[in-house]
């Protein structure tokens, strides 16, 4: 059973709590509710980015039995950033901005490593969709070992707009793929980058693949060919340390 703690119900108390701007992770709507207060719970969820997932009412039963009117509000166990909103800030404060972007990671246990990976290396963000993706709740938090209390977190509604947004900010995409030749020690990480970390069954959508300025290849010499995407979001990202830290020491 879900910790109580992580989560509001009722009609009357989720339109309190996306009122206040609460940092709600996403709302459950039981499917047998069509009325103005469904469609006003909509209308302040789709302002706010909040995703609305409709299922059976027995799935918020097995959640609470207490009277939650066929809504109930999981909370955030973060506040949520926007990448529009977080990169003017990262290039204003003279940082040398480097994201890690996961398209459908799904398990909240590699979903906590590499957040655990990316805050032991600097990492700036990582960026997540709001569907089909792990979300940062409280198991997510303890997986990371507490990472995710310090590392940003931006949510997007559109991955592909912001993937976009991040191009046009000066950002270079690299995307992993066993289709490719290039080793990824043979890309240039120096500058602002965003590595793309795809889901181990599905990799990177070929939506985000397309827009990925370099796809690189992190060879594989053993029988199964597929790495878990926490170790090669470490190797990934620890590449980028790596040449930035050479980087550094040439111009000293």
């Amino acid at each position: 059973m879900i910790d109580k703690t992580q989560y509001i119900y009722g009609i009357h108390a989720v339109l309190e709590a996306l009122e206040a701007c609460k940092d709600i992770d996403k709302i459950f709507l039981s499917k047998t509710l069509n009325d103005e207060t469904t469609k006003e719970i909509f209308n302040r969820t789709r302002a706010l980015r909040i995703p609305v997932q409709r299922v059976p009412v027995q799935k918020i039963d097995r959640i609470t039995r207490r009277n939650h009117q066929g809504v109930l509000a999981m909370m955030a166990a973060v506040s949520y950033h926007r990448v529009e909103d977080l990169v003017p800030q990262l290039f204003d404060a003279g940082e040398n901005p480097f994201l890690v972007i996961l398209d459908g990671v799904t398990d909240v246990r590699n979903f906590g490593a590499v957040a655990r990976t990316c805050e032991c290396a600097g990492v700036s963000a990582i960026v997540i969709p709001d569907r089909e993706s792990v979300s940062v709740n409280a198991d997510a938090v303890k997986t990371s070992a507490g990472a995710l209390n310090y590392l940003p977190v931006c949510r997007e509604h559109n991955l592909v707009k912001a993937v976009k947004l991040l191009r046009d900010s000066g950002f270079k995409i690299v995307g992993t793929s066993d289709k490719q030749h290039l080793p990824y020690t043979d890309a240039d990480y120096t500058g602002p980058v965003a590595i793309v970390l795809g889901a181990e069954d599905k990799g990177i959508s070929p939506e985000i693949m397309k827009l990925c300025d370099t796809q690189v290849l992190i060879p594989e010499f053993g029988h199964i060919n597929s790495l878990n995407v926490s170790v090669a979001g470490g190797i990934m990202i620890y590449e980028v340390v790596r040449q930035r830290l050479n980087d550094n020491q040439k111009v000293d």
